[in-house]
């Protein structure tokens, strides 16, 4: 039926999908590259401006140590990249780093994995958006403050963007994508030319002072200097984030799916690394200063600056090489802005494949696991994009509140997966016994043995360095999520045992009668339908029921009740409380208790509406009905419809409008309809 809401629905989101279109939504790597790997790649908008911030709170000096950390940052990275390209080989299916956890560590590690994940991918969805604002703000100043708001609108939209499906969402997000790379890479590429050439500008915060946080004053010395830069290196290993994506979302990929999947790990390892790397360089090479408050850790002449504005590093960095206000400012300033909001979209393709992984073994709901109309799992879609708001509403889109929630998840996960491939491989090598084969498994449990150690120093340096910052939220988060999911498998362990077939002849036992039991509202159309339907079923009793909530009313329904000569008894049910549900359940439970081996079938007349808003004014009263009764043991219902003229007309608009409305069907064109 075309109401309001499914008409809404074909706007935002299109026409269905049938299941026959579903290869149709594979991606080859040139789509895929945006697809699942712009959160690595945009990371490099906000992991150089992290490690700046915090290197920023020793002063001046600390700041020259920045390509250093990048450096280490790096090496993890392409550590991590060359791991997880064994583990796409090994497991295509897309359970990624869930799927090895739970195969080759237990259910538990499984679960801690799969919580740790679904927080990483809604902060990615929250961190990368308030970036984005941020940089939108940098191109239009007059937004200034409502970097909140221009978040959460951006993940509405790409919401409804992923809603339409993964192949549409793959073809907006490439280019864009791919002008951010040519952007950046070019920037970093023309800013190193003028600094070779001794035509490159400072920065224009290169001219303040850094004032040092209290403890600080010598720089980076002592426990406190050791502590500042591992803090550093940990907010920095947010370029690490998105890697595990395209495990994933493996079975996306065209075939050879594990290989093509490889191809584009290796080419987001590549590409981060060099803008991670040029970014941190250029930098250092233009002196930028980046902190967390301006008015209190900038200072000019001594002073603290006022009225300063500050802007993200590539921002600054654009401004430096090209010129403020240039044509190409405003490339890298967009393209920035847009790889930001399309980064999420890495998160909105992984958490609803997880999410359908998860909700088929039994730890979260059923309805996790279909797919919606343009066959994407849409309830993942919606819930992901539903916590990502609240977080960003919350933190008012403050990037580096967020950022310090950041990245535990991910490397739970990568600590865990690759202690997984570790099992994974030794198990494989004690049952081959080809050559080739075992010097592959070899190799590949050494790449993966070198990423279990890195990742799990990474992981104790990020919990340490960023505990008290905020970490312990995301912390706290996982195991709230670790119970929930338990929790969910736990009862739907329970339910199935209950409903577990038995040798129990009293589950196939019939009832020796069946009463039914009419609800009676006035004499009119629907009631008459009613009791035609139950006495079509030939019940071994017929009653038919009134609750006197207006005693005019209620004479008169009586005295048209016998006018018709209707051959059915009717019973006033006294309501002096002018309530209608507790007489019927009254009523009905009196009659269970006379006859507790009889079933009691109750046909409730409702109203089938066209329009949405009719749905408010009718129906209220039968659902709060239906909905207690379905509490009562030996009772059932049964709904009777009855078509408003609203709903025929609903109909017709459908069938005209090409849309199939036979019970069951898949909803396709009709190519015999006008387009409108």
């Amino acid at each position: 039926m075309l109401t309001f809401f499914n008409a809404l629905k074909r706007i935002l989101v299109g026409r269905p999908y049938g299941n026959e279109q579903l290869s149709r939504t594979l991606l080859r790597k040139r789509v895929a590259l945006p697809v699942y790997a712009s959160d690595a790649l945009s990371s490099a908008a906000y992991a150089p401006d992290e490690i700046l911030l915090t290197l920023a709170l020793a002063g001046v000096a600390a700041v020259t140590l920045s390509p250093w950390v990048g450096l280490a940052v790096i090496v993890v990275l392409l550590t991590v990249v060359a791991s997880y390209r064994q583990n796409v080989h090994a497991y295509p299916s897309g359970g990624g780093d869930y799927e090895i956890a739970s195969e080759n560590l237990g259910r538990k590690a499984g679960l801690t994995v799969g919580s740790a994940l679904l927080v990483d991918y809604v902060l990615t969805v929250a961190v990368s958006m308030s970036s984005a604002a941020q940089y939108l703000v940098t191109a239009v100043p007059a937004l200034h403050g409502r970097q909140g708001l221009l978040a959460a609108a951006g993940v509405v939209i790409l919401m409804l963007i992923n809603l339409r499906g993964v192949k549409e969402a793959g073809s907006v997000f490439a280019v864009p994508t791919y002008l951010f790379l040519a952007s950046v890479l070019g920037m970093c590429a023309i800013g190193l030319f003028q600094a070779a050439t001794g035509t490159l500008e400072q920065a224009p915060s290169a001219g303040f002072d850094l004032r040092p946080e209290a403890g600080l004053d010598a720089g980076l010395t002592g426990l406190a200097g050791a502590f500042l830069l591992l803090r550093a290196f940990s907010s920095g290993a947010a370029a690490l984030t998105g890697v595990e994506a395209i495990s994933n979302g493996v079975p996306t990929f065209r075939k050879p799916k594990s290989r093509n999947a490889a191809t584009t790990l290796l080419l987001l390892g590549g590409l981060a690394a060099a803008m991670l790397a040029g970014i941190l360089a250029l930098a250092t090479l233009t002196k930028v200063h980046f902190v967390q408050d301006p008015a209190t850790q900038l200072l000019q002449n001594g002073l603290p600056v006022q009225d300063y504005i500050q802007h993200p590093v590539i921002s600054q960095l654009a401004e430096t090489v090209f010129g403020d206000g240039s044509l190409l400012f405003y490339v890298v300033v967009a393209s920035t802005g847009l790889i930001l909001v399309f980064a999420s979209n890495t998160a909105f393709n992984g958490f609803p494949i997880l999410a359908s992984v998860l909700a088929k073994d039994g730890y979260l709901p059923r309805q996790m696991r279909t797919r919606g109309d343009r066959l994407a799992f849409s309830n993942g879609i919606i819930v992901l994009g539903l916590a990502a708001l609240a977080l960003i509403l919350i933190f008012n889109a403050d990037v580096t509140r967020l950022i310090q929630l950041y990245i535990v998840g991910v490397f739970v996960s990568f600590t865990a997966s690759q202690l997984g491939m570790i099992r994974h491989w030794t198990a494989k090598l004690r049952t081959e016994r080809k050559p080739e084969n075992r010097r592959r498994m070899v190799r590949s449990r050494l790449i993966n043995s070198c990423g279990f150690g890195m990742t799990a120093l990474v992981l104790v340096i990020v919990v340490v360095t960023k505990f008290e910052h905020g970490a312990w939220i995301a912390l706290l988060a996982m195991a709230f999520l670790y119970v929930v999911m338990d929790s969910i498998r736990r009862h739907y362990e329970a339910v199935a045992e209950e409903l577990r077939v038995e040798e129990d002849p009293s589950v196939l036992a019939l009832p020796s009668r069946v009463n039914a039991v009419i609800l009676v509202s006035k004499v009119h159309k629907p009631v008459l339908r009613a009791l035609a339907y139950a006495r079509a079923s030939r019940p071994s009793s017929l009653n038919a029921i009134i609750v006197d909530l207006d005693a005019d009313e209620t004479e008169r329904t009586v005295r048209e009740w016998e006018r018709l000569r209707i051959p059915v008894p009717l019973t006033v049910l006294s309501s002096p409380y002018r309530e209608t549900v507790s007489p019927v359940l009254a009523y009905l439970r009196e009659a269970r208790r006379a006859s507790p081996r009889e079933l009691f079938v109750v046909y409730i007349p409702e109203y089938v509406v066209g329009r949405w808003w009719e749905q408010l004014v009718h129906n209220q009263t039968a659902l709060r009905i239906k909905a207690r009764l379905h509490f009562e043991p030996g009772i059932m219902v049964a709904s009777v419809p009855w078509q408003l003229a609203s709903s025929r007309d609903a109909a017709a608009a459908s069938r005209e409008a090409g849309e199939d409305v036979r019970p069951g069907s898949v909803a396709q064109p009709n190519p015999d309809a006008k387009t409108p």
